[in-house]
């Protein structure tokens, strides 16, 4: 069974957060979704505009390090390059707040360091 490695991209932030295992869609949305609308609302509530992609950033490193790691924090990195030819699915979380799912073609498996530009916008299968 592959492992569905992941990146994980907050517009705003040069951070580039790695999942070596567990980030399929089916598996990562159904955490990500709801931790985002909760986060986007507690920013909303307080009123806080400052720094957003920087507290997100930590925040999913937080809550993805307690979902995602199974307490193998080895499987979690971050850094500022696309570095893992691995990575089968890349989330770009927007200023917009939205969610897109890239996938990588054969220029990123070649060169990962070509980031969402070696990407196709994953489309998710309606069956």
């Amino acid at each position: 069974m592959p492992s569905n490695s992941c990146h994980i991209i907050v517009e705003g932030n040069l951070a580039i957060i790695y999942a070596s295992r567990n980030g399929s869609p089916h598996r990562m949305l159904p955490i990500l979704i709801p931790f985002l609308n909760k986060f986007w609302q507690e920013r909303e509530t307080s009123g806080e505009r400052v720094d957003t992609p920087e507290c997100l950033v930590a925040q999913i490193i937080v809550r993805f390090g307690f979902e995602i790691c199974e307490d193998d924090y080895s499987n979690l990195r971050v850094g500022v390059n696309y570095y893992r030819p691995d990575a089968a699915y890349l989330y770009q979380i927007g200023a917009d707040r939205k969610v897109r799912i890239w996938v990588p073609d054969s220029l990123y498996l070649q060169n990962p360091s070509l980031g969402l530009a070696g990407c196709c916008e994953w489309i998710a299968d309606p069956t």
